[in-house]
């Protein structure tokens, strides 16, 4: 689609001849000839850019560019003027025009600067969107879990979001260690700077401080240029070191300085460069028991952990697998274009009772595999490998039983529903219970109120 623009200025032949040589270069061009029409225009009208002449009868041009901001804040200001002034330049940007040009008007330069304009103005709305998704996807309300110690992790998310802190995620392999630090940095409501992911024991030794902290063009065999290390590269986000506890030590006390000093040297440098990151570190192992071990430094293990999250194991969660179950089944029928409905009361046991040595990737990795594999409505045992086919539950314990109850209890209630095509009334007498009753059931069993239509398929 065209841009728009609107020139504003009392001269006509000004007006003519800059709509001619716009709409030749593909743009939707209007005139106004004084500041009341400018201001009626752009009103009305959705204009990408307005062009205004700062000395314009009725309205000046100052004043249109003020109620401009107000009006219509999306439409970028270019000001005219034949009259060149220091102080209106620097009063106009200040009140929020984006450039300034003096008469007379040099064509050339001016389809430069609004071709600059526009492409300044089509990355800032990409990376917005591109900002807004990423703050949908990593936002740590949509991290799944009602369990309580998922709970308190929720509730360290929310304290330590809105700090430049230092935080330390700990849990096993499979916990969901970089989910929560991305969590952390998009749900920051002022976002800003990128977030930065490496696995320090994914690393060669030889090449970590490189990574880290950049080098200098000659400063070994290989480095021909300059290279921005990724301390620098996530200055203003967030730097997430995963697997921290496989650092060497002598590049710890180089991260320490980091911290300590907001401020690195790259290999083959001897003058400092300011950062300003922030550090999210990740470890699968007790990082006090490495520093009891002389293998971790104890200085670097309290500059880290000035809060710690600590992840719970799926075992210590198995409230939350019916919960990931349905979550990863919506995601995999989304991907692989099925339509599985859930799995049956015998697969969910053996879910709520299989120990989960691979955590929440492992299940996530059975329930993809079981959606490419099944053509039925619900995953059945005979779909999962090896390991889980032939593993059979215990008896269980009350916690347990009560969960496979209630996942049954989900599973009867939408059949009835079905059955009666969602029909509250029916479906509430059918199943022996007032129709409030079954819309508190619906609510607290997370059943929709709704039928899919992908189910009527």
């Amino acid at each position: 689609m065209a841009k728009k623009i609107l020139v504003a200025d009392d001269e006509k032949s000004i007006r003519d001849t800059m709509k001619i040589v716009f709409s030749e270069e593909g743009y939707e061009c209007d005139t106004a000839e004084d500041g009341e029409e400018t201001l009626k225009l752009i009103s009305d009208n959705n204009y990408d850019l307005l062009i205004c002449d700062i000395r314009m009868p009725k309205v000046d041009g100052l004043e249109v560019l003020k109620k401009s901001v107000e009006i219509c804040p999306e439409t970028s200001v270019i000001m005219m003027t034949a009259y060149a002034s220091i102080d209106t330049a620097v009063e106009s940007l200040r009140m929020g025009a984006f450039d300034y040009l003096i008469k007379p008007l040099e064509f050339d330069q001016i389809l430069l600067r609004i071709k600059r304009l526009f492409e300044y103005k089509d990355i800032a709305l990409e990376n917005q969107h591109l900002r807004k998704e990423l703050q949908g996807i990593y936002n740590f309300q949509n991290i799944i879990g009602k369990s309580k110690p998922m709970q308190e992790v929720f509730k360290l998310i929310k304290k330590v979001i809105n700090t430049k802190n230092n935080v330390l995620i700990t849990g096993a392999s499979g916990t969901g260690k970089e989910l929560v630090a991305r969590a952390i940095h998009f749900s920051k409501p002022d976002m800003r700077g990128k977030f930065i992911a490496i696995n320090c024991g994914a690393i060669s030794e030889t090449l970590m401080e490189s990574e880290l902290f950049g080098h200098k063009r000659g400063a070994f065999t290989g480095a021909v240029k300059d290279k921005e290390g990724f301390f620098k590269t996530a200055s203003g986000g967030t730097l997430f070191l995963d697997e921290i506890g496989e650092m060497p030590l002598h590049l710890q006390v180089k991260l320490l300085r980091a911290i300590e000093e907001k401020e690195i040297i790259p290999v083959g440098s001897s003058i400092p460069e300011k950062v300003d990151t922030r550090i999210i570190a990740a470890s699968n192992k007790d990082l006090y028991e490495l520093v009891k071990a002389k293998k971790f430094r104890e200085d670097l293990y309290y500059r880290l952990n000035v809060v710690e999250i600590k992840l719970p194991t799926l075992q210590e969660r198995r409230e939350d697998i019916p919960l990931l179950i349905n979550h990863f089944i919506q995601k995999y029928n989304k991907e692989l274009k099925r339509f599985v409905k859930g799995v049956t009361n015998e697969t969910m046991k053996i879910f709520l009772n299989y120990n989960w040595k691979g955590g929440i990737r492992e299940l996530e990795n059975v329930i993809e595999r079981a959606i490419i594999l099944t053509e039925e409505d619900y995953i059945t045992p005979d779909l999962l490998p090896p390991d889980l086919s032939g593993f059979t539950p215990p008896l269980e314990i009350s916690d347990n039983f009560k969960l496979a109850m209630k996942v049954y209890e989900k599973e009867h209630i939408i059949k009835i529903l079905e059955k009666f095509n969602y029909d509250k009334l029916k479906a509430s007498k059918a199943l022996g219970m007032s129709l409030s009753s079954l819309y508190r059931k619906m609510d607290e069993l997370e059943i929709p109120l709704k039928q899919d239509k992908k189910d009527k398929k």
